[in-house]
């Protein structure tokens, strides 16, 4: 099954607008589009949260990193400013999705992304 995107009326994907292809292309009514977009995100997010990588296979990888404490520095300024430890969330695409952007054919790489 194929979900076109074309609908858009933003160059940006939102969650509200993946909850109406759901809905237009699915069938799902659109309550149950807005809180299955809604389970798959706050998954995510908890899981990142807990340390947990998520790997969703064809599309890539999301971790969270630990970034050590270092100084930094005002533009304006030159003022030296501590810059404190943090987590952030990092994404690595994968091979197939990089195949795809790249566009690539099936001769040249992996194009489906369903696991083929």
């Amino acid at each position: 099954m194929e979900i076109s995107v074309e609908s858009l009326e933003t160059p940006a994907l939102t969650k509200a607008h993946l909850a109406d292809l759901l809905f237009e292309q699915i069938g799902l009514n659109k309550r149950e589009s807005k809180d299955m977009v809604d389970a798959f995100f706050d998954l995510m997010v908890d899981s990142l949260i807990e340390g947990t990588d998520v790997k969703i296979s064809g599309f890539g990888n999301f971790q969270i990193r630990t970034k050590a404490a270092r100084p930094g520095r005002n533009p304006r300024t030159g003022e030296l400013i501590p810059i404190d430890a943090r987590r952030v969330a990092t994404f690595h695409a994968s091979h197939k999705l990089k195949a795809l952007i790249q566009g690539e054919t099936d001769e040249d790489g992996p194009m489906d992304m369903v696991g083929n």
